[in-house]
């Protein structure tokens, strides 16, 4: 009997999976049968992913949202549609894009429009992404460009920082001695102390 996964990806723990699960459940996918991985799709270290590889048999099915939801990058998605598709033997649903549906056209034509449209998702998808890392080093660069600062605002340094400072390059007290006294880590008294 084939069984309907799904799997569902989103890049960090804080990221909502409620969009991709809301479509699993109305592609009629059992909450069970749904493994979900809360992490980046660029190292492909993806626990529930690998379970669900693990289970998946011939003629099964394996339900996605999208098509980056199998990789970040052009080639990582069509290893990923390979394995599963010539090597489990699986069927896959792309939701989102009704002709890669590996359940319909099995002949020769509906393969070759399948890997074709594959291909081509899959190179936007690419393209998409490195568009966005574009974008967002344009948009720090514009930034900085207009005195934004980024990273976390630097600690003022307390007022006895002077005298503590004086003793530690007296050999008075320790780096750590003094960091304690002044509320800071060792490392930042030291950036300190030799600035």
């Amino acid at each position: 009997m084939e069984n309907i996964y799904g799997y569902i990806r989103v890049s960090s723990k804080e990221q909502n999976d409620e969009r991709q699960r809301i479509a699993m459940l109305n592609f009629g996918i059992l909450e069970e049968n749904m493994y979900v991985d809360k992490q980046s799709g660029k190292d492909f270290e993806r626990p529930a992913y690998h379970q669900l590889l693990e289970k998946l048999k011939p003629d099964d099915t394996l339900v996605i949202k999208s098509i980056d939801r199998l990789g970040r990058n052009y080639k990582e998605i069509l290893k990923q549609w390979g394995l599963i598709t010539k090597e489990k033997q699986a069927n896959i649903v792309v939701i989102d894009m009704p002709l890669l549906d590996t359940r319909k056209n099995k002949d020769l034509l509906g393969t070759l429009i399948a890997d074709i449209v594959l291909q081509l998702l899959s190179f936007v998808a690419q393209t998409e992404r490195e568009f966005i890392h574009q974008r967002q080093a344009e948009g720090i660069v514009a930034a900085k460009a207009r005195g934004v600062r980024f990273g976390r605002k630097a600690m003022k340094q307390p007022m006895e920082f002077e005298i503590i400072c004086e003793q530690w390059k007296k050999g008075e007290i320790s780096a750590r001695n003094a960091a304690k006294i002044l509320s800071v880590s060792p490392t930042t008294f030291l950036k300190w102390a030799k600035n």
